[in-house]
């Protein structure tokens, strides 16, 4: 069976204080590459396989466009994005549908409340109930069908790893890693997703990252008109004040969290890291990544320190601050 690396091969990137108290420790690997894409830290095994859930969205809306998908701004933003379900997101994904001439049916995510708190109480008081176009994913499940569509491709198998869209979507994956994918799963969404190593991942997102609108080579005109859809629509990624969305805003990162624990993120000067907590929580990889950039001079230490402030980072008690998540690599 194939597996990620262990604990003994596993560092210390975070803790949690509570009054003073460390009372939780997460462990888990790193890798950092400078603008020129040389590795200039490692952290633990980044040379196992991981899966990038959500982390490998930019790949796979690549894989969307190099195939014919008309996407472009905040559409093409939304099929990057893990979004928490307004109503602002799903109009977007219904324009996605729309343009590929089919409706909320054709989606094969599951259905979902909305991650936004405000969203999802409002459908309660309408008396509606979860929807696979509030699911996080439909932005990406509906870039796929609109690909399909425009390629004449069935629409109904769209999630086979042997689709011709997977298998394509499979080839840019390897073309931007560099290297073969070491396994294929099955998402929370029911996408496929390929194992592959934090430092293969990070190379991937680097060239995304640093690619131009003007490039010779169509795979790097399409990452670079991505990474300006993203950083131009930051509301897409994720959703008002979560996490992906405030570091997007406030420093001008590329930067997409996926579950288990995963994050990858881009500074404005293309410095990169990819991030993997073992245990599998995301609540301190967006904090654990702007540390690590921070660290390597792509990010100034008082933005970084105004940004952390933004995010949910705070443990309380009794209903007050008492302590906090707090990277330490």
């Amino acid at each position: 069976m194939t597996q990620t690396f262990t604990v003994s091969s596993a560092v210390e990137l975070a803790v949690i204080e509570r009054s003073g108290f460390v009372e939780s420790r997460h462990s888990g690997a790193a890798v950092v590459v400078d603008a020129d894409g040389v590795v200039v830290e490692t952290l633990g095994d980044v040379e196992s396989p991981v899966l990038p859930r959500s982390s490998l969205k930019p790949l796979q809306a690549l894989g969307c466009v190099t195939a014919g998908a008309p996407l472009e701004g905040e559409r093409l933003a939304l099929a990057t994005a893990s979004h928490s379900g307004t109503d602002r997101h799903v109009g977007v994904v219904r324009d996605i549908l729309d343009a590929a001439g089919l409706d909320e049916s054709a989606l094969q995510c599951p259905p979902a409340w909305p991650g936004d708190v405000a969203t999802r109480d409002e459908m309660v008081r309408r008396g509606e109930g979860p929807a696979r176009v509030r699911m996080n994913c439909s932005g990406k499940h509906a870039a796929m069908l609109l690909t399909c569509a425009v390629n004449g491709w069935d629409t109904a198998s769209y999630l086979d790893p042997a689709h011709p869209l997977q298998v394509h979507v499979r080839e840019v994956v390897e073309r931007l890693t560099g290297s073969r994918v070491t396994a294929t799963a099955i998402d929370g969404c029911g996408a496929p997703v390929y194992g592959m190593s934090l430092t293969a991942l990070v190379r991937a997102v680097h060239r995304i990252g640093k690619s131009s609108e003007r490039s010779p080579f169509a795979l790097h005109r399409s990452a670079g008109t991505l990474v300006r859809a993203v950083r131009e629509n930051p509301w897409t990624i994720d959703g008002p004040g979560r996490q992906d969305t405030i570091a997007i805003e406030r420093l001008g990162v590329f930067a997409k969290g996926g579950a288990e624990g995963v994050m990858i993120m881009v500074a404005p000067d293309g410095t990169t890291t990819a991030v993997k907590v073992l245990d599998g929580s995301g609540r301190a990889t967006t904090a654990i990544a702007l540390a690590l950039l921070e660290k390597h001079g792509a990010l100034a230490a008082a933005d970084v320190a105004a940004t952390m402030a933004e995010l949910p980072l705070s443990v309380t008690g009794g209903g007050q601050d008492v302590g906090a998540i707090r990277p330490t690599v």
